[in-house]
């Protein structure tokens, strides 16, 4: 493969985060961020290893800028986020952090939680921040996060909350110790109006567990996921990807997955990135890229999942992530819905119609129906269940087709796997920060791409993050 012209873009220095120039360099199969600071030098990190190509990946979208801003453009992107009239996209997501405290101090933490004792957010005041929030996003998705946010006991009153005040598909990221150990608080929040569970899960093996989250945790997952469908709340699977300590377990994740259907949804991959609390990055070779992910994900499942199957997304700029969805059969075949068509995670239309069709898809893959059926005890304990390569037809009904028992057996067996990788100072690039859709509600009412939120210089100076100040 030839090397490619410089494709011009623009990033932050890693070190003082002053905006500079940089470009993308194809070099045979790797695309590298090539950016250089007049006072810190020379950085090059790598963005993209193999195929599918970056160039095959990209997916222009025409701009779509928000109607409400909170933010007034002063010094420019990435200074001015609220969003401001220059972000080029309408949030799908948004994520509202409900405590810092945590009950792990893991190796890798985007929010660098646990790091002292501080005060909760009101409800009063979370719910100030969700009303500002739906004002200018509209009715989006929401992610109440943390710290750890289930320490707080009032939390179903922050779902109760959130519906009120207009949010139909509430989601809550956890580690899922409080969930294994208190059935009754699993059943509180779906009583209040959660619609599903994103479950920290890192692999099938505790010594994952133990390098990443400090203490064995697997039991503790598992027995999340039982208490979480059994009070009727779906659950998706969130592995942290370091490479060298889980990225050879990805295809056991998978099949760990499918055997905890369907209370288990999908999986959502998030390659590490260096920002908050991770290990040191000591080389572009420590980069786990997404055309990595894709084809350890053929490869590591024998061809259950295929490359093939994978899209760009709809809402976010393409570079960012990749989607599939299946339906799968009680033998452990999966039939995919198709790379560029069917019901997928995220829609191929432009503008606030395909944020909105993407909100939707989103939150009728990740809901439990409540039909559900839920695998027998037996079945949860076993660590790494083994699915056949075969794929299904269909779901079918016996004699005359029932519209409705079909469309629940679809719902039913629907099963997404996903992945985002999200932006640090190393690798930032403005073009995709502006396509962003994934806003988090800061302490002041502002809503900030994920990715600028957490940003971290390497001297741990952040651009938003413990910056705001209440109202």
């Amino acid at each position: 493969m030839k090397n490619a012209k410089p494709d011009v873009t623009e990033s932050l220095c890693p070190v003082c985060l002053k905006r500079i120039t940089a470009t993308r360099l194809l070099q045979g199969d790797e695309v590298f961020q090539d950016k250089t600071c007049e006072e810190h030098g020379h950085f090059r990190t790598l963005i993209w290893r193999g195929e599918p190509s970056m160039a095959q990946w990209r997916r222009p979208k025409p701009p779509v800028h928000p109607d409400i801003c909170y933010g007034t453009v002063d010094k420019g992107c990435p200074f001015d986020c609220g969003l401001c009239s220059a972000h080029e996209q309408l949030p799908c997501s948004v994520l509202l952090e409900v405590t810092d405290r945590c009950n792990l101090q893991c190796a890798v933490c985007f929010a660098d939680s646990g790091q002292g004792e501080t005060e909760d957010p009101s409800l009063e005041k979370i719910s100030w921040l969700l009303e500002r929030a739906m004002g200018a996003a509209g009715p989006c998705n929401l992610q109440l996060s943390g710290g750890e946010p289930t320490l707080r006991d009032d939390l179903p009153e922050i779902v109760a909350a959130a519906r009120r005040i207009g949010y139909s598909f509430i989601q809550l990221n956890t580690n899922g110790i409080r969930l294994a150990t208190d059935k009754n608080y699993a059943q509180r929040l779906q009583a209040a109006g959660l619609s599903s569970v994103f479950l920290q899960f890192d692999g099938v093996d505790d010594v994952i567990y133990r390098t990443l989250r400090g203490r064995a945790l697997l039991e503790q997952k598992l027995q999340a996921v039982r208490n979480a469908g059994e009070a009727g709340l779906g659950v998706v699977l969130v592995p942290t990807l370091v490479r060298g300590v889980n990225t050879d377990a990805i295809g056991a994740i998978v099949r760990q997955a499918l055997h905890l259907a369907p209370i288990v949804r999908g999986i959502h991959f998030q390659p590490v990135s260096y920002f908050g609390r991770f290990p040191e990055l000591s080389g572009d070779g420590d980069r786990f890229t997404l055309p990595e992910l894709m084809r350890c994900l053929e490869g590591q499942t024998g061809g259950l999942l295929k490359l093939a199957d994978f899209s760009p997304p709809g809402g976010e700029h393409a570079h960012c992530s990749f989607h599939a969805t299946y339906i799968y059969s009680a033998d452990g075949g999966l039939r995919s819905l198709g790379a560029t068509g069917g019901d997928s995670c995220c829609s191929s239309e432009w503008g606030s119609g395909g944020i909105r069709k993407t909100v939707d898809t989103v939150s009728r893959r990740w809901k439990l129906p409540s039909a559900a059926s839920f695998p027998s005890r037996s079945s949860l304990s076993e660590q790494t269940a083994c699915w056949s390569g075969s794929s299904a037809d269909a779901v079918r009904v016996e004699g005359a087709l029932d519209l409705e028992v079909f469309l629940l057996e679809v719902a039913t067996r629907s099963f997404t796997i996903s992945a985002m990788a999200f932006q640090d100072a190393e690798n930032l690039d403005l073009e995709r920060l502006r396509g962003c859709c994934i806003s988090v509600i800061s302490t002041d009412g502002r809503l900030v791409p994920f990715c600028a939120y957490n940003l971290t210089s390497r001297e741990g100076r952040s651009l938003y993050r413990g910056a705001m100040n209440r109202p």
